[in-house]
């Protein structure tokens, strides 16, 4: 079965991730970014500590 088969089979029981990030010192999510700040939050390197 297919990644898109699983997806439309799926469908009811998925829900919307929303994605927060600290953007000067306080946590916004990231769906209220505009084009440019979007894009930018794309190109970010993700690191552990």
């Amino acid at each position: 079965m297919s990644n898109q088969e699983i997806l439309v089979q799926m469908r009811e029981k998925r829900s919307k991730c929303i994605v927060y990030t600290r953007v000067m010192g306080y946590h916004r999510p990231v769906e209220s970014f505009n084009i440019g700040k979007k894009g930018e939050h794309g190109e970010r390197k993700q690191f552990l500590e």
